[in-house]
């Protein structure tokens, strides 16, 4: 099977949960409410 094609996709999925979570983990720190999400 050629992972080449699917390593793309799947890097970009990684990358965007490991935003969202540092993102959310900096939000429960300092307590910035910037509206809803959505």
């Amino acid at each position: 099977p050629c992972v080449g094609i699917r390593a793309v996709p799947v890097g970009e999925a990684m990358m965007a949960c490991v935003v969202l979570d540092h993102l959310l983990l900096h939000r429960g720190q300092i307590g910035e409410n910037r509206g809803k999400i959505g």
